[in-house]
């Protein structure tokens, strides 16, 4: 398993739309994304921290049933 970095909220929905997720709505500090697959709908939520924890991060993408490969791949 590769070695998730902190990245920003920011960072990380940049990182989840190259991947094919959209914003759907925010409420507050939490944004939320989903997108289409052949198995239905997927979706996440991302606070829109400074920094996220490793731990929140690793959430937000078993959230959205992407890899750690695929999300550090897309990160800018």
């Amino acid at each position: 398993m590769p070695k998730l970095s902190r990245v920003s909220g920011e960072k990380a929905i940049r990182a989840l739309e190259q991947l094919g997720f959209v914003q759907v709505r925010q409420r507050g500090s939490h944004v939320v994304l989903k997108r289409q697959t052949p198995e239905g709908e997927v979706g996440c939520v991302v606070p829109l921290h400074r920094e996220l924890a490793i731990g929140t991060l690793r959430g937000i993408l078993r959230q959205a049933r992407v890899t750690p490969d695929e999300f550090m791949e897309n990160l800018r």
